[in-house]
């Protein structure tokens, strides 16, 4: 048996936020290591509507059900600038309850193991790129993230300190900006690779001359294909025990005015992009060192920019319906 088969054997593992984007890629990755299969005892993913992860109770009679082995905790509420704009509350209480109830309810019932999926919005507005580990805590988030990326550095303050008083084994893991297949297109919660694939397919099928799009194109952001980290989470899940926080990156940094152009070609619109300076650009840079996680668990992203952005968009194509729906 080897070292990756040999740690999901026989242990439950309980996935939160498996519906979603990367919780679905996450899923198909334990499905390909046979966890629920013969190999692993099973992996509970339970719905919102079937546990509500901001109250503690239900989390706890969750753990108390499953007696989960393994917890990979990614749950969220997410959305682009326009959501973090909109609803700044929502998004640090909710995430902030989350994460407390589950990295707690996993230390009171002795998980074995329990993985933390962060966000790079936790970084400093202005972190020297690529983004160190190190960085972290050298200043305030930028502005349109900052109550989503201190709710999610939260729980690795609480994570590290369980750690010393404990001795709970949890890691913290930060995905770089994630894209692929399943991503939510809907305008008020998309992030920017579906929405500017939207504005593009839209204004083709409208006859348009034209698509607007927020800030300058200057800043500048870092994607990882959805599969990519999903392989990611799991090797560090299998891998890696260390209290230090981890990077998930693709290292390649690309300037949105640069994606832009690489999207309206991948689409074919052939009108003119009018930038709404307006409107802000979020953090200037991001790009991430992704050396610790090649290190320490052996990360290194499969999947190159071009294909995985065709997938993307042929998966949007195909399944409109699903994509634009609203969710939160």
């Amino acid at each position: 048996m080897n070292a990756t088969s040999s740690f999901w054997s026989g242990r439950t593992v309980l996935v939160t936020g498996a519906s979603g984007f990367l919780g679905r890629a996450v899923l198909e990755g334990l499905a390909r290591r046979g966890v629920g299969d013969g190999l692993g005892a099973g992996v509970i993913a339970p719905s919102s509507a079937e546990c509500d992860l901001r109250s503690a109770d239900q989390v706890d009679r969750l753990f108390t059900e499953h007696n989960p082995d393994v917890v990979v905790h990614l749950a969220a509420r997410v959305g682009g600038i326009g959501a973090n704009m909109a609803r700044p509350a929502d998004l640090y209480l909710d995430n902030l309850l989350m994460g407390t109830y589950v990295i707690d309810a996993a230390r009171r019932h002795e998980v074995d193991k329990t993985v933390v999926v962060g966000t790079i919005c936790s970084y400093p507005k202005f972190t020297p790129v690529p983004f160190a580990e190190t960085s972290l805590w050298q200043g305030y988030p930028e502005e349109t993230n900052a109550p989503y990326g201190v709710a999610k550095i939260a729980q690795l303050t609480q994570l590290q300190a369980n750690r010393d008083q404990y001795g709970q084994n949890g890691i913290y893991l930060m995905p770089t900006n994630l894209y692929g297949p399943r991503d939510k297109f809907h305008p008020a919660v998309s992030h920017v690779i579906p929405a500017l694939i939207k504005k593009a397919v839209d204004a083709n099928e409208a006859g348009s001359d034209h698509i607007d799009v927020w800030g300058t194109g200057s800043a500048s952001r870092e994607f990882l294909y959805v599969d990519d980290a999903a392989e990611g989470i799991l090797l560090a899940a299998e891998r890696y025990d260390g209290a230090d926080p981890v990077n998930l990156g693709a290292d390649r940094e690309l300037a949105i005015g640069d994606l832009v152009g690489i999207i309206v070609d991948l689409v074919g619109f052939t009108g003119e992009v009018r930038w709404d300076t307006s409107k802000p650009d979020g953090q200037p840079r991001r790009g991430v060192d992704g050396s610790r996680a090649r290190n320490e668990f052996g990360f290194a992203p499969a999947t190159d920019f071009p294909t995985g952005l065709a997938r993307t968009l042929e998966w949007y194509l195909a399944n409109r319906a699903e994509a634009e729906a609203r969710s939160v």
